[in-house]
C-alpha cells in the first residue's frame, strides 16, 4: 500500500521516514519529496509497504502524531490525478503570440 505523510518537519529526511513506519512492518520505500530549486523538503513524503494490514495499522495510529513539533497527517496516498493544461478558455498564455512577446 502506498501511504501519504503530509505536515513533516523540513529536516526530516527519508531515513527518518522509514524508521517511523519500521515498527509496523517492511517498508519498502519512503521518500520525502525535494523543492527541485531549492532542494529542501515539501513537508510531505511517500511511504510502500507490501503489507495491507500493517499499513492500515501505522496509518490509524500515526495519522495525529506528533513528530519534531510537527502534528503529521497520515492516509492512503491517491493516484495521481491528470492535472488540465494551463489553458484558460481556450487560450494558451505560452504561445508565440503571448503579451509579453509582443510587448517590447
Amino acid at each position: 500500500m502506498n501511504i501519504y505523510v503530509s505536515n513533516l518537519s523540513f529536516n526530516v529526511q527519508d531515513e527518518d521516514l522509514r524508521e517511523f513506519f519500521a515498527p509496523y512492518g517492511e517498508v519498502t520505500s519512503a521518500k520525502v519529496i525535494m523543492d527541485k530549486i531549492t532542494n529542501q523538503s515539501r513537508g510531505f513524503g511517500f511511504i510502500e509497504m507490501p503489507d495491507e494490514a500493517a499499513s492500515r495499522k501505522a496509518i490509524a495510529e500515526l495519522d495525529g502524531a506528533t513528530i519534531e513539533n510537527r502534528t503529521i497527517k497520515v492516509n492512503e496516498a491517491r493516484p495521481k490525478e491528470d492535472r488540465p493544461s494551463r489553458n484558460e478558455n481556450g487560450r494558451n498564455y505560452n504561445n508565440a503570440n503571448s503579451y509579453n512577446k509582443n510587448r517590447y
